[in-house]
């Protein structure tokens, strides 16, 4: 009997099947697929997006080389919608590498490795089995800016794209123009080449100044991962593996059945918190647990007790270990934990915070030089590597921290780790408005309310933030419904709930 059956068995985590969505923002296009074309996301739509997505690579684009990175990860609609996109682009006039399943950090680095255009990611990230998406690239490997993914938008819906035709050079009708020996201008159909970046990947990363390879093999690590059967099931015990490290591999088949919800936060980790909390009460623990989402650019960690490491000191104790050996400055956006600026300050460097998007995340790390950045959802930002959250980057990071601490204290465990940093909670919740309430006139009455007074900085790049010396609260509207999204953090939940619920009573 395989002894995992206890913990892991797949569950429908389907929406109700008349339930569709399609949502389109500068960042992609993403939805629930079948529907109506215009509800849900559908061959139809996909063309379009792809099409438009060409169409400003194309106008766009310095020094072309006329090729497009596609990767996907393991969802079942993940074909089909590959399907569509590669065969506009062929029609478009370029050229498709094909990295088939890789995770959204190798698709990245694969368009900069090729030179390409730009690349285009096929995933919803930590959406459930029935979602999936596009998300763009530029040649950078880099998410588009906000004025380019207008642009698409733009486009896509007034269809405004040609495809180039194929026609003949002084063509005259005449028989001898036969189908041997044809006289054409030449083809500017694309073509389909097929490349695997997955161990490109692996070895940049080891490649990494502070990732101490021999270290990690010598700590002799037992770790557990848990890849929601996506992408991350073959790239994740691949690299622990390279490590030196024995792998536990949990829902670790690509075959897009995820085995639980994909989102790596509490509620959805009870199957591998109990593995994991099973082999400490036998005395036999793990050292360390790894989660990732469907398309590895979100990581989460587990204790050997089985307790969530939390999912914001994944960026937390990453950024630790690289301040401690290159000084420096950081970022990560406006909802995320304050203990990276206690740690970045401790070590001497400067933090700055961002609007809620990896795009806006990466924008304020060049502008600020930040050596480290991210989300506190569990993006780790890395430009040694690339710009672009990659849980690769995160795990590779983290076992070296752990395993040069080691060579200090041996009986080190990742729950003690976790207590050397700054103790913060967050509390989330939301404001369910009408929809005929102006969000924009709340925020701003909450904003001007709190300017001025002693001890409290406001920010406003991104809906209304109140940092207070000992907590913070974030308000933020949400894009696709008439809600205000309400997070708060100080050094208990009780105290963050407590804060959430004032400014919750305050709105009204």
């Amino acid at each position: 009997m395989n002894p995992l059956e206890p913990f892991f068995t797949f569950q429908n985590f389907s929406e109700p099947q008349n339930t569709m969505s399609l949502i389109k923002s500068i960042s992609g296009i993403r939805g629930t697929i079948g529907g109506k074309v215009g509800e849900g996301l559908n061959p139809l739509d996909i063309v379009k997006f792809t099409a438009a997505y060409a169409t400003v690579i194309r106008r766009t684009t310095k020094n072309p080389s006329g090729k497009i990175v596609v990767g996907r990860d393991a969802r079942l609609s993940g074909e089909m919608l590959y399907q569509c996109v590669s065969g506009t682009l062929i029609g478009m006039g370029f050229d498709v590498i094909n990295i088939g399943l890789a995770t959204t950090p190798t698709t990245e680095i694969a368009v900069t490795a090729e030179k390409a255009d730009g690349g285009i990611i096929l995933t919803a990230s930590h959406n459930p089995i029935q979602w999936n998406a596009l998300k763009l690239l530029n040649s950078e490997g880099e998410f588009f800016d906000k004025a380019t993914g207008e642009q698409v938008l733009k486009i896509a819906e007034a269809e405004d794209f040609d495809f180039p035709a194929i026609t003949p050079k002084n063509y005259t009708g005449k028989e001898s123009q036969t189908e041997s020996s044809p006289d054409y201008e030449g083809n500017p159909l694309g073509h389909i080449f097929l490349k695997d970046y997955t161990r490109y990947h692996i070895q940049e990363v080891m490649n990494l100044k502070l990732v101490d390879v021999e270290a990690v093999r010598k700590a002799h690590f037992r770790v557990v991962c848990d890849c929601i059967n996506s992408i991350g099931g073959v790239v994740i015990p691949q690299l622990l593996k390279e490590l030196g490290v024995e792998v536990m591999e949990l829902n670790c088949q690509p075959t897009g059945n995820f085995a639980h919800t994909p989102e790596p936060i509490v509620a959805n980790l009870t199957g591998i918190s109990d593995f994991m909390k099973s082999a400490y009460k036998d005395g036999r623990p793990y050292d360390l647990g790894v989660i990732v989402d469907p398309d590895v650019d979100r990581l989460a960690f587990v204790q050997e007790t089985g307790e969530l490491f939390g999912e914001e000191y994944t960026l937390v104790s990453v950024a630790d270990y690289v301040l401690q050996h290159t000084p420096g400055n950081t970022c990560s956006n406006l909802s995320s934990s304050r203990a990276l600026r206690d740690v970045t300050r401790a070590r001497g460097g400067e933090y700055s915070a961002a609007a809620v998007g990896e795009v806006n995340v990466v924008t304020k790390m060049k502008e600020t030089n930040a050596i480290i950045g991210g989300e506190g959802n569990g993006g780790v930002i890395y430009p040694e590597s690339h710009y672009g959250r990659d849980a690769l980057v995160g795990v590779a990071l983290f076992l070296t921290n752990l395993a040069k601490l080691r060579e200090e204290n041996p009986k080190l465990t990742v729950s003690q780790l976790r207590k050397t940093y700054p103790p913060y909670e967050i509390a989330k919740q939301r404001v369910d408005l009408s929809p005929e309430i102006d969000v924009d006139a709340i925020l701003l009455r909450m904003k001007q309310k709190y300017e001025g007074k002693p001890g409290i900085e406001v920010t406003d790049i991104d809906g209304v933030k109140l940092d207070f010396p000992d907590r913070w609260v974030h308000l933020r509207k949400s894009n696709t419904e008439p809600i205000i999204r309400i997070y708060a953090e100080a050094s208990t939940m009780e105290e963050a709930q407590k804060t959430a619920d004032q400014i919750k009573a305050e709105i009204g």
